[in-house]
């Protein structure tokens, strides 16, 4: 992945991670709090990784 893909992906993940994290807590669902927390995990790290490509160059 290009840099742009990671940080378009990884800004992706970390919405719906929190989006699936909140419905968790709200609903009582932990397993569904616990993977929106690992998907958002995800997300910021992809966005890590194309901010890292994009300082490198690519």
């Amino acid at each position: 992945m290009g840099s742009i893909s990671d940080r378009v992906a990884g800004a992706a993940n970390s919405v719906v991670g929190k989006t699936k994290e909140a419905i968790g807590k709200e609903t009582g669902d932990a397993e569904l709090a616990a993977k929106g927390a690992a998907q958002d995990a995800k997300g910021k790290t992809q966005t890590t990784v194309g901010k890292a490509k994009d300082a490198l160059g690519d």
